[in-house]
């Protein structure tokens, strides 16, 4: 049965995780391009998602945001769109998913990625492996590459930054994060930096922020390599809050605003709210994170019209 030809496919990619403890290993060796970890390494990742209650909710959240995305979809332009969810590390993989699409009749993909940063490093090779895949049945793709100041996020993070800041101490520090990448990729000239400094800027202008004295911006999550990452690294930055108490602006509260990432999982659940929370305390420093988009259906709709213009 062939698709009429008005239906676009929507091709909703992630990261991906294990769904099962035995998953865990080949998630970790696809990481790692087919090269299987460590002993040690596998264990302190069996360690992490132990500490957050045995696995990433990442599955349900990532088919939930697939769900949001239909929905919206569905209000907006009935019977036009289908979402299909392609993921990065773990199946339904990106390359499953579009002969799914293939096998069904559709000849036009618009793609979309569960991050609003774009690098080359990150959704470039998301949209890279759509296309190689799409490119074998002649299936066109275009792709929503940023959303990194779409107003429905910016408004999602600043209401919510908004009502943690209420509860804080005056003197609190808001931290934007987003997953650190290796600085070559930085200095070969993506533009992953500038596109979290709009997010950041947007969200500090939408809640009253003075840039440095109140705001800054600190990466997360690097990646185990022997070649360095974009730092400073949040843990380095709290340090450093910590030791700066008894200067002349003294921080009693951090609040980290993990704006790079749209879903509650290994790296906002263990590196944020267990690692970071804990530099905090041990610096008697007040600590709290501003929510993920989840499936927020504000934020999902926005996407949805995203989608559409595309």
């Amino acid at each position: 049965m062939t698709t009429p030809p008005q239906k676009i496919a929507v091709l909703l990619m992630a990261y991906g995780t294990p769904r099962s403890k035995e998953e865990i290993l080949p998630y970790y060796t696809d990481i790692r391009r087919g090269r299987a970890p460590t002993d040690d390494q596998l264990r302190d990742l069996s360690n992490r998602y132990e500490a957050i209650g045995g696995l990433s909710p990442l599955k349900q959240l990532t088919e939930a945001q697939q769900s949001a995305l239909q929905s919206a979809l569905d209000q907006k332009c009935p019977d036009e769109y289908t979402v299909f969810l392609g993921l990065k590390h773990a199946t339904p993989f990106i390359e499953e998913a579009v002969e799914t699409i293939a096998a069904q009749g559709f000849t036009k993909i618009v793609a979309l990625v569960l991050a609003p940063h774009f690098s080359s490093y990150s959704i470039g090779q998301y949209v890279g492996r759509a296309e190689e895949a799409a490119s074998k049945h002649a299936i066109t793709v275009t792709a929503v590459t940023s959303w990194a100041t779409e107003p429905a996020f910016i408004n999602f993070l600043a209401s919510d930054m908004k009502n943690k800041l209420s509860t804080m101490p005056q003197q609190t520090k808001v931290l934007f994060t987003a997953h650190s990448l290796p600085q070559r990729i930085i200095d070969a000239g993506d533009p992953y930096p500038d596109e979290l400094r709009s997010t950041a800027q947007a969200v500090a202008t939408a809640v009253g922020l003075s840039q440095w004295s109140q705001w800054s911006i600190a990466w997360q999550s690097a990646g185990r390599t022997p070649e360095p990452w974009i730092g400073p690294d949040i843990l380095t930055v709290i340090q450093d809050l910590g030791a700066s108490r008894s200067k002349d602006e003294p921080v009693d509260g951090v609040l980290v605003c993990a704006c790079g990432f749209v879903a509650d999982h290994l790296e906002v659940l263990y590196d944020l709210d267990i690692e970071a929370e804990h530099q905090a305390q041990s610096l008697n420093l007040a600590f709290a994170r501003t929510k993920c988009v989840n499936d927020d259906a504000f934020v999902m709709s926005a996407l949805a019209e995203r989608v559409i213009k595309a």
